[in-house]
């Protein structure tokens, strides 16, 4: 009984036990998520980075994330409260538009970015891709003013290696990872290295950003996936399968160089002879050839090397590991490798469990990234009058009626399009969905416009005089 109560004491996890064989030597840590992260993320970035510029299915992997998730970019669809605004239909549809036109304007320029070399959609890609493979992303949004050029807020993207403590100073509480937050943990500032530590310009010069202005402007947009409280910083993506990847690109090498060896087919040649070195015998014009015929002495006989290749055990070896990937990554093998070669059931749900990770990562660029330069350049269309939005710079709550919205990317696409559109029909017709909710799942339109431009197409072929083909 003593015994029982003693065992009893120490718990009843097994997987906390300290006696068993398989988890003696197991010292997990214990430190917060700063001390965890901090110390491993340079080394996580450069290796992320190394592997997508070097292999196949990592690059694979990071670039269907940037096709699924941004594809040609997240398009805003403002959805302000009309309710609380005492708008009407017809007036709160006209705002919307007014806000889409503005904002579509400065998003499809350069001017936007702070470097003038992409839009605002191909910003979306490099963030995303960015985060991805060092875990996080910042960028600032300065005032800049151009010539011809109505609007000031402009998008400076900046890489996590930049963003480090001030001088070089340990890590505290207050200041880590080169945020520096408040006693509840929100950041106050950022220290900026003003040039990249892997550039030409070795000098260690910073810069402090206050994370908001006076004005309570966000200054700041910092994107990553937070995990656990407290994290100060993001994790890249590959972190849980970058030694697996790595052995995976090993071994596929070798097996490369196996199968390249095995394809030369080396031949050995063997003298029993006694008379002299078979180097001084050998006779520097006999090649092998197709179907050669070489004389050999009676001494002289060959041997082939085989190196047993191709490897028989190669493919189902390789296919578990890309599937432990695969679930690493939340992409499911036929994802990871587009190898869609089961039936049409398995297929589909393998992509709609992609497709369930592709639309949360979207609202996360969307509400992370996207979302903060909308509320940055909404603001200063109001200010310039372009915008007539009365009460938006005095009361918040106003403000924030005015500012919903909505982030659109690429429609998920149909694996059998006669099926699934009459699923979607059936959806409809049932009131378990709307047509717009439809329309921009089945091919991203949107379903007003659509009946418009229907309307103006069969009212053109009226007038055309030509008869719609049944």
């Amino acid at each position: 009984m003593r015994a029982r109560a003693g065992m009893s004491a120490l718990g009843t996890y097994v997987g906390a036990s300290g006696s068993r064989r398989s988890l003696k030597n197991w010292h997990a840590s214990v430190g917060s998520a700063d001390k965890d992260d901090l110390p491993n993320l340079k080394t996580l970035r450069t290796r992320s980075r190394d592997l997508y510029r070097n292999d196949p299915l990592v690059a694979g992997v990071i670039d269907t994330n940037a096709t699924s998730i941004v594809g040609s970019g997240l398009r805003v669809q403002a959805q302000i409260d009309r309710d609380y605004l005492g708008l009407s239909d017809d007036a709160a549809a006209e705002w919307e538009a007014a806000a889409e036109r503005e904002f579509r304007f400065v998003a499809e320029s350069v001017n936007c970015d702070a470097a003038r070399s992409k839009n605002f959609y191909e910003l979306q890609t490099t963030a995303l891709i960015s985060a991805l493979l060092s875990g996080d992303l910042f960028a600032t949004m300065p005032a800049i003013r151009r010539k011809h050029w109505p609007y000031a807020t402009a998008l400076s993207l900046i890489e996590a290696d930049r963003v480090c403590n001030k001088d070089d100073v340990m890590d505290t509480d207050e200041l880590a990872g080169g945020i520096h937050v408040d006693r509840y943990g929100a950041p106050i500032e950022y220290h900026v290295l003003k040039s990249h530590p892997g550039g030409y310009d070795v000098r260690r010069e910073w810069v402090v950003i206050p994370a908001y202005g006076r004005s309570g402007r966000r200054n700041v947009i910092h994107l990553y996936r937070q995990t656990r409280p407290g994290q100060r910083r993001g994790v890249p993506y590959l972190a849980p399968v970058i030694n697996h990847l790595k052995i995976l690109s090993e071994y596929t090498e070798a097996e490369l160089t196996a199968a390249l060896i095995s394809g030369l087919f080396t031949v050995f040649l063997k003298n029993e002879s006694d008379e002299g070195d078979l180097a001084e015998n050998f006779d520097e014009n006999i090649e092998l050839g197709p179907g050669a015929i070489v004389s050999l002495t009676k001494d002289e006989s060959i041997e082939t090397a085989d190196p047993k290749r191709p490897n028989t055990a190669y493919d189902p070896f390789v296919t578990t590991i890309f599937r432990q990937i695969g679930a690493g990554l939340g992409m499911p093998y036929e994802i990871l490798l587009k190898h869609f070669t089961s039936s049409y059931t398995a297929a589909r749900a393998s992509f709609l469990e992609a497709w369930r990770m592709f639309k949360a990562r979207r609202t996360w660029l969307g509400n992370g990234f996207c979302q903060p330069f909308y509320e940055a350049v909404i603001p200063e269309a109001v200010l310039s009058g372009r915008l007539h939005a009365p009460g938006f710079l005095d009361d918040p709550f106003i403000r924030k009626a005015y500012l919903g919205t909505v982030w659109a990317g690429p429609a998920a696409g149909q694996i059998n399009e006669k099926v699934e559109t009459s699923a979607a029909a059936a959806r409809v017709a049932e009131g378990f969905s709307t047509r717009a909710r439809e329309a921009a799942e089945i091919n991203g339109s949107d379903y007003e416009q659509n009946v418009r431009k229907a309307k103006r197409e069969t009212a053109l072929l009226k007038e055309s005089g030509l008869k719609e083909t049944e």
